[in-house]
């Protein structure tokens, strides 16, 4: 055979990636960098190895089975994963997927890691994600934080339901969404009751329960007035496992047929009255309590669709740097490489921007937290809504063989719109943004003032950041338009990025078409000038044989 692109395996994901290395050494403190490369590296080569790609594949053809009842017709409400799901979330938790709290360097490293380790397998990210994310929530209420921070934040993954005082590493869910509710979750109708000796014991029902065999939950809950407390949505830590050793009531209704995302479990969920849980943080306060592990799971949507796009377009160049058609090498054709940069611009900038909000919670000042209050919802929107056109179109760059299952670019196009939908799909991060606008000026002064970083660099910058300004000093009637206005926001803080940071081919060719307005859009729509061939270069997962 002949003109037969090699498999893109055997090779280090981590170092392949210049984005993400240079954004790594730029954010991590120089005498924490050495270290901090040679485990990123590790993961880098086990995520580009022969063996992680088969732990993907087979994750994802053998998905999760629901085991609602043992052979006798007990209850066990138990889901079963291929050994290859373990693997792969066992790997990620050693990696410290799920330990960045607290530790220097620790939110920078982590992402860099969880976009490296995504693109293995993205489906078990998800565990990984939420039991990262449910510290900052526990930290409201210490007591449970000193049982529990140390087990989620373990490098040790320990599967199996059994009382977490004999563990030595946890996982955590997450249970808010309900069947009348969906994104408004004050809707929710599920009731705690007061048990009297600090326990509340919950009736209702979840709609969407992530990662259903994890230890515990985050899930919120109405706890009815007339109590000791005011009442109200409440927030409760809900473990599989009760102190005593027996089983919570836990009544797995069923796993949802989705999409994408096979090899994670998704489940409905019932609490039936003797299903116990511990409140955290104050009654009525459910939502400023658990929003700290919403704000944490958005920053890792943005991540995961950087690294589904990362992987996307490390495969299309990678064909069309070895396969052939027309007289020549795809990828020195003209339109091909205008189809490839374009990609490779969205990915880039995704990677920039997902490092930089992780560089802000390790920076963790008033200034750097007010940055984050709006530059998440911007950048949950964007950067997640770029995804499935990035995978789409890198798809079609290996032609039919891409929409055969064996290339694996069906299963990152499955996987691509996740990310938008969960944690607030894309309206309710645009109106997220313009509560953070019309409340919070220093959310708009840090926002503004990364910006202003980059001021005079590029003069396509410059009039964006203008236009950004005249949008954002008119908000009369703004809601029909947030979405523009999240869009603008993230182009514009990615630009700045990239002007600042990226080489100038990439920053070029980025304000050119996203900022200068020279853009179609589909992929390939680049405009001339540019300097395409650096841009595909950069993006190369591998350097070309010969």
């Amino acid at each position: 055979m002949t003109n037969q692109t090699p498999p893109l395996v055997g090779y280090d994901v981590y170092a392949a990636d210049a984005a993400l290395t240079e954004a790594v050494a730029r954010h991590v403190a120089p005498e924490r960098h050495a270290e901090a490369h040679a485990e990123l590296t590790a993961l880098g080569r086990a995520a580009g190895s022969a063996e992680a790609q088969r732990w993907g594949v087979e994750a994802n053809t053998a998905p999760p089975v629901l085991r609602t009842h043992d052979r006798y017709g007990r209850r066990v409400d138990e889901v079963d994963f291929h050994p290859s799901w373990h693997r792969l979330l066992a790997r990620g938790v050693a990696a410290g997927l799920t330990d960045a709290w607290g530790r220097p360097d620790g939110h920078v490293r982590r992402a860099a890691g969880f976009l490296v380790w995504t693109q293995a397998e993205a489906g078990h990210g998800c565990p990984l994600s939420m039991t990262h994310a449910a510290v900052p929530a526990l930290r409201a209420q210490p007591e449970l934080a000193a049982v529990w921070e140390p087990l989620l934040t373990s490098r040790v993954y320990e599967p199996g339901l059994v009382p977490v005082a004999g563990k030595a590493g946890a996982t955590a869910g997450m249970g808010m969404t309900e069947k009348q509710g969906g994104s408004d979750v004050r809707a929710g109708t599920t009731l705690a009751a007061p048990t009297g000796d600090g326990a509340y014991a919950l009736t209702g029902h979840k709609w969407f329960c992530s990662a259903p065999m994890s230890d515990a939950f985050l899930v919120l809950a109405q706890v009815p007035p007339g109590g000791a407390g005011p009442g109200g949505l409440t927030c409760f830590l809900l473990p599989r496992v009760l102190p005593d050793g027996s089983r919570n009531t836990f009544l797995l209704q069923r796993l949802k047929d989705k999409l994408g995302n096979r090899s994670n479990a998704s489940a409905e969920v019932e609490f039936d009255g003797t299903t116990l849980a511990w409140r955290v943080g104050e009654e009525g306060r459910g939502i400023p309590a658990i929003i700290g592990m919403v704000a944490a799971t958005r920053v890792d949507c943005a991540t995961a669709a950087a690294a589904v796009m990362r992987q996307a377009v490390a495969q299309a160049v990678h064909h069309c740097t070895y396969r052939a058609a027309f007289g020549g090498v795809l990828a020195d054709k003209p339109l091909m490489r205008n189809v490839l940069a374009d990609l490779a611009l969205d990915s880039e900038a995704a990677t920039a921007l997902a490092l930089r909000l992780a560089a802000a919670y390790d920076a963790d000042t008033p200034e750097e937290r007010a940055f984050l209050r709006l530059a998440v919802p911007a950048a949950k929107y964007w950067v997640t809504k770029r995804c499935t056109p990035v995978a789409a179109e890198a798809l079609e760059c290996l032609g039919g063989n891409g929409y055969v299952e064996e290339s694996g670019m069906p299963r990152l196009l499955r996987e691509a719109p996740l990310n938008s939908i969960w944690e607030g799909s894309g309206n309710v991060q645009a109106l997220d943004l313009l509560r953070a606008l019309r409340r919070e000026p220093p959310a708009v002064d840090a926002v503004l003032t990364e910006i202003g970083r980059a001021r005079g660099a590029d003069h396509r910058l410059d009039r964006a950041v203008k236009d950004l300004l005249t949008e954002l000093a008119d908000l009369a009637g703004v809601e029909s338009r947030a979405r523009r206005l999240a869009e603008r926001l993230a182009l514009v803080l990615q630009g700045a990025l990239l002007v600042r940071h990226a080489p100038a081919a990439v920053a070029d060719a980025f304000c050119a078409s996203r900022l200068g307005g020279e853009w179609g859009a589909a992929p390939g729509t680049l405009p001339t000038g540019l300097d395409l061939r650096a841009v595909v270069d950069r993006a190369r997962p591998v350097p070309a044989a010969g």
